[in-house]
This record gives C-alpha cells, structure tokens and sequence, in this order.
C-alpha cells in the first residue's frame, strides 16, 4: 500500500513531467491568501491499490479526476458567451465587444429559421427572424457575422443541427476569404440530431439520413478541419426539458455510442475520430450532485470506449465537454437572484473540470441579455478563475466522502439505464419508442409537483415573495424592423450571384445526396455560390424526405 507521497512522486515521473513539458503551469507555485502553498492534486496519506485503480490521477485513464494532469493550473477553460440576435452586423459587433472584456472563445446562437434550414423570407419565418439567434441565410450573412474577428486565432462552437454542415460550410469558406486554412480553424459545431427528436425540437429530416450527415462530418473533418470539434454531444436540452441529473448522463452517453457505431458502420476507424467527439452538459445549482455527475460521465465515457469499441489513443477516451449554467433555473421574479444562481452553478462546473464554460446572464427569463448582463456574466467566470482559488488545484473536492459516494451512485444509475437503452435496440429505437421522451416528462412533471407543492423551494418564486414586484427596466428589444431588412439583403444576393453556378451546385448536391458520397464537399461548393440555407436543405428534403413527429 504505496503512501499518499509515494502514489504522488510515481504520478509524476510516469505523467507529469511530460505534461509540463507540453503545457507549463501558469505560475511558478501555488498558495492561498494566507500563504500556504496549493497542492497539484490532493491525496490520502495512505492510499490502497483499489483507490487507485477506481480514482486514479487527472491526466490518467479513466479519467475521474479530470483529463489533463495539470488542469487548470496549466491552463483555464475557454471562457465562452453565447450570443447571437437580430442581424449579422449586431451579433459581429457583440462578439467584438465579449472578446474585447476578455472572453476566450465565440459561442453563436441562431435564430429557429436558421436552426430550421429556412431562408428569412420563407412564410413559416415570419416573426422569427433574429429573435432568438443570429438569421444567417447565405454566406454573406457568414461573412458580414465574422468580420474583423481572425478565425485562426478564436475558438468558434456554434449550436446548429440538422443543416450543422450548412454553417460548418459557411465557417470554413469565411476562413477561405480571410486566408485562414482549414487546417488551422478551432472550435465546435453541435451536430447533435438524436437529442433533437428526444428534447428539443430542431429536427428537418428523419434519423438516418441524419445520421449520415453526422457521420459525413466525422469523415470530412478528419482530412479538412483536424482541429475542429466534429460534434457536440449534448445533455444540455436533455436536462432543460426536465430530466434528472442521472438520465442527462445515461441519454448524452447513448446518443454518443450510437454515433460511434454509426461512423464505424461507416468505415471510419474510431482512434481516428473519437478524439474529435466533444460533450455539452446543463449545470444546475446542486453543487456537489453537479460535480459528482461530471466525475460519474468522465469514468464512464472512458471504459466506454476501451471496453465497448476498443479505444486505445487516450484522446478516443477523454470526455472533454463545455458546461452551460441551467437556463431553466433563472426567474424573471426577482431576477437579480440568477446572478447567485449562476455564480454557484459556474463554480460547480469548474470544480467539476469543464472545458469550456457559458454563463447565462440576470435577465434571460425575460428577455435576451443585455451587454451590461452579459459582462456581469463573464466577470463572474474571471472572478471564479482568478480570485476565489478554485483553479489552483486539480479535482479539489475529489476523496471528498459525499462527492465520491455521489459520483459512484450516478455512475451506477446511468449505468443500468444505458443497458435499458441497449436492450431495447439502442438510442435510435427508443427515441423511436418514445420510451426517452417518456421518461424526460415524467422527470419533468415530479420536479414541476415538487415546486407547485412547496416541497422544492425555488426563491422569489414560491417562497420570499416579494408583493407587487416591479419590472426590471432597461430590457433587450430585437428591432422589429430586422425581418425586412434581413429579407432584403436575401434578396439582394440574390440578385447579384451567378444562377448559373447556384444551379450547378444544388443539381450536383441533389445527386451527390442520392449517392453514398460524402456530402460536405457539394454543400461546400453550394455555399461558396451563395446557395441559401433554405435552397440547400430544400434540395436534400427532396432526396431525404422531412421527419415529422
């Protein structure tokens, strides 16, 4: 039975050094306010071999304690804002100014028609374009959205599904323009469908030619854009739409082995794409069952993948993931509470080792944010990061008795309904059952009973009331004016493009859909002519049919 110091000093000599070869620590040493220096990694003074094996180090398989050996000490998360409203001149000049207050990373949100693969001027658009996202139509909208912001430099994730490829597209030929090679370009795109017809809505065509573009991406990333995060598997909406923290876990996993064993379906070897694989999770105000549930995923993920498929780069095993505080715990009555609520859900995050982290803003039960809220939302991050110490060691809550208990018994739930899932054909077919959607809204209805009664005690809402509660003042209005002048600047391209060229590229694309070919290159080729979302995703409902629920 090695001694705690004894575990530590062999830790460091098989990982460690190397490590910091690669990433130095950002300072020399580590103390608190008090002077008192901050261990890399926290240990038991005696630890038994059982220990090890299960817990491990950050940086080791199976990864419970965070997968890079140096975490935050090394380097902080990508600091991300989820913006996007209105036009794309509005959206670039909020990107500019989160990055200018020190954000790390662009995060863009489009509006339901984009998210629809609808052109602006569609008839099902109207009253939608730019309310709840940035209205993207053709890649001048792209351009205009990215210009002055170097994209060999920022880290992008954008939260699209169904047309993911249409705006991955738009992404890499923005780039083009600004001589930016492909191989260089950095971030996220969601490309996340089975959570779509599970949790949130955003579907155009049904699960298996879904399926394919998905796994087109993981193809077409591999050789293009090696640097990019090819998918964003997400239990965010999962737990928006009511879930439990444990059935976040078990569905974000299953979704995740059915597109691992739809790329090696395909062909595609999975050490060569996993590493790409990314995960996006809801973070809530339960701090330690927050934790514990980051831990519980990463250990989970990894024996996934050497167990299940066969993993052997660690990379293919690492559950690398950003974290959203939960929208669906913000109140529009008294909503000056939601800056505690997301100071404790962002601190849970890091204490939880997220990636990459957004914090959601005061006023976002009323209305899209305001600048003044989203930088309080930012400085809450920073304040996180750099003055309360809970970046200055790895896994700081890691032996903790409750923590270890939790994450073993979220392991242990999530496990078993993963094995459901499985039994019943997989993600695919119990989507198809309903028996996930089924069980989202009962967990949804519970909670729902349990604040209606009194049992869960939401503050402002059902108990500290405050009679005759004004309004906040100073809300965010979308300009009703954005929806004619978005249509015609579509309307205007359309004008000035070649129609020969768009006619070529949609024809080209509506055979390439009825081929096995991979798609990204015509869909490439199609933006490049200016095709519009809409014209693009028209061309592949006629091949793939739409999926209706």
């Amino acid at each position: 039975m090695p001694s705690g110091d004894e575990a530590l000093r062999n830790w460091q000599e098989k990982v460690l050094a190397k490590a910091l070869e690669k990433a130095p620590e950002r300072r020399d040493e580590f103390r608190n306010d008090s002077g008192i220096p901050i261990p890399r990694v926290a240990l038991p003074a005696e630890v038994d071999a059982d220990y090890l094996e299960k817990l491990g180090f950050p940086g080791q398989f199976p990864f419970t304690r965070g997968i890079q050996p140096t975490m935050y000490r090394g380097r902080l998360w990508t600091m991300r804002q989820y913006a996007g409203f209105s036009t794309a001149e509005a959206s670039n000049a909020r990107y500019r100014y989160l990055l200018s207050q020190g954000t790390t990373g662009l995060s863009v949100a489009f509006d339901l028609p984009t998210q629809l693969g609808l052109d602006s001027d569609h008839p099902m658009s109207l009253g939608e374009v730019g309310k709840v996202g940035v209205a993207v139509d053709t890649l001048a909208d792209a351009e205009t959205l990215f210009r002055d912001i170097p994209l060999d430099k920022v880290s992008t994730s954008m939260t699209i599904n169904a047309p993911a490829a249409v705006l991955l597209a738009m992404y890499v030929a923005v780039a083009e323009k600004q001589g930016v090679p492909s191989a260089v370009l950095k971030g996220t795109i969601q490309n996340d469908i089975l959570k779509e017809y599970a949790a949130r809505g955003t579907y155009i065509f049904p699960p298996r030619p879904s399926l394919r573009l998905t796994t087109d991406i993981f193809a077409w990333c591999e050789r293009e854009t090696p640097k990019f995060n090819t998918i964003s598997i997400s239990g965010y909406h999962i737990r928006e739409a009511g879930s439990t923290a444990v059935e976040e876990v078990a569905f974000t996993l299953a979704d995740a082995i059915a597109y691992v064993e739809a790329a090696v379906s395909r062909g595609l070897q999975v050490d060569e794409f996993a590493p790409r694989l990314a995960f996006f999770f809801n973070c809530t105000s339960d701090l330690f069952g927050e934790v514990a549930k980051f831990r519980a995923a990463r250990r989970m993920w990894a024996r996934i993948m050497r167990d299940r498929f066969g993993a052997k780069n660690p990379k293919s095993q690492m559950l690398r993931f950003h974290t959203q505080t939960a929208g669906h715990t913000l109140t529009a009555q008294q909503s000056d509470n939601n800056i505690v609520r997301v100071a404790l859900q962002a601190l849970a995050a890091v204490l939880g080792g997220t990636q990459s982290l957004h914090t959601n803003s005061r006023d976002e039960a009323l209305s899209l944010p305001t600048e003044d809220s989203v930088r309080t939302a930012l400085r809450t991050q920073q304040i996180i990061a750099f003055e309360t110490g809970a970046a200055d060691s790895v896994d700081p809550l890691g032996g903790s008795w409750l923590v270890e208990s939790l994450t073993d018994r979220i392991e242990k739930e999530a496990g078993e309904l993963i094995q459901l899932i499985d039994d019943a054909g997989g993600m695919a077919a119990a989507i198809e059952s309903g028996f996930v959607q089924r069980r989202i809204e009962e967990s949804a209805y519970k909670a729902q009973c349990a604040v209606e009664s009194g049992g869960k005690v939401i503050v402002g809402v059902n108990q500290f009331v405050i009679d005759e509660e004004e309004r906040p003042r100073g809300l965010f209005r979308v300009d009703p004016g954005v929806e004619k002048a978005q249509t015609d600047k579509l309307r205007s391209v359309r004008q000035s493009r070649d129609a020969e060229s768009v006619a070529r590229c949609l024809r080209q694309l509506r055979e390439a859909a009825q081929s096995d070919a991979n798609l990204m290159p015509p869909v490439l080729d199609a933006v490049r002519a200016y095709c519009s979302i809409g014209e693009i995703c028209g061309c592949l409902k006629e091949v793939f049919g739409e999926f209706r629920a």
